[in-house]
């Protein structure tokens, strides 16, 4: 919601209100009953300093009167007159009128009369890039819940695939696999599998999927068609042998004779298109690949030069800090 208020609310009026009326002196002085004249003497008051009055006697001679502070009221000093308060003082805003703004746009997949695949995030940002049409057409054409024939046979013949997940607190990671065509397994339509072998025992796509089932697979055609699948679902992890067990047709060797140690079932929550238009040609090539290999070198170890920097970066420290050492050995001589 905007919460500016309309500019023309927040002006105060050109001529503020007059202010109330406040007492001054008079006011004061006449609230004591008691006039005072210029000359400062009271009037109607009794006689002070000694004065004589027209009052009665005593024994030929005035009657004596009490002092002033104890018969009559004593008389109030001048008060200065307050000051006229600022126009500032006495004005009130007046009430905000918040200016209208357009309502929040709906999450379509919340309609009752829709049902579509996607997340709430991009459902909003399809109606705030104005692309709901398309992004519906496609819905609707190309988003399956379960793999048909095509995608299959798709599967059949790939030999890598972009696996994506993501820990409870959401931090993504992005993992290739490879393998001979069919490595990963499609077990029905709803389900596939793929294997895991040993490798440098991080294991962060394993230790994601632990905390959060959530996977995308990614499966793109270089070679022949130039065209990708994507699949989305949940994961589970379960180890070879009680994979062999539940599944038939699951291999015992899956890869140039190494055995996984463990498999990935995916039961699929959506698998959908990804276009050619910007997917590079690439050409098949044969090499002599070095499948499961431990040496260092022929498995590319060091390629980023990570391990060499930071063994250069120790030996600098440890030179820094010899010198240290060998004062402190002599000083202990």
């Amino acid at each position: 919601m905007d919460l500016t208020p309309n500019p023309t609310d927040d002006v105060p009026p050109a001529h503020p209100p007059a202010p109330k009326h406040r007492r001054g002196k008079h006011d004061a002085g006449n609230q004591q009953g008691n006039v005072v004249p210029r000359n400062g003497a009271p009037q109607n008051g009794p006689v002070q300093n000694g004065a004589h009055h027209n009052g009665p006697h005593q024994n030929g001679h005035p009657t004596p009167q009490p002092p002033a502070h104890a018969t009559a009221p004593q008389q109030q000093p001048p008060q200065p007159p307050e000051p006229t308060p600022k126009p500032s003082e006495t004005w009130e805003a007046p009430p905000v009128v918040w200016r209208a703004v357009p309502p929040e746009p709906e999450d379509p997949a919340k309609d009752t009369d829709t049902h579509l695949p996607g997340s709430a995030g991009e459902h909003l940002l399809q109606l705030a890039y104005n692309t709901r049409t398309r992004a519906e057409r496609f819905y609707q054409d190309q988003v399956c819940e379960a793999l048909n024939d095509e995608m299959i046979d798709f599967i059949d013949r790939m030999e890598m695939a972009f696996i994506a997940t993501a820990d409870a607190n959401g931090e993504a990671d992005c993992s290739p696999r490879f393998g001979p065509p069919g490595f990963i397994q499609v077990l029905d339509r709803g389900h596939v599998a793929y294997p895991e072998y040993r490798g440098n025992g991080v294991m962060a796509s394993l230790g994601n999927i632990s905390e959060n089932p959530h996977v995308g697979i990614l499966l793109l055609d270089f070679v022949r068609d130039r065209i990708g699948l994507h699949i989305n679902g949940r994961a589970m992890i379960v180890d070879h042998d009680a994979m062999r067990a539940e599944f038939d047709g699951i291999p015992e060797e899956t890869e140039r004779g190494r055995t996984p140690e463990r498999w990935v079932l995916v039961e699929i929550d959506e698998a959908y298109i990804h276009c050619r238009k910007h997917i590079p040609r690439m050409i098949h090539a044969d090499a002599d690949q070095a499948w499961g290999t431990d040496d260092v070198k022929r498995k590319g170890g060091d390629y980023f030069g990570v391990r060499k920097a930071r063994k250069e970066d120790r030996k600098e420290a440890q030179r820094e800090t010899s010198p240290a050492r060998e004062l402190s050995s002599a000083r202990r001589r």
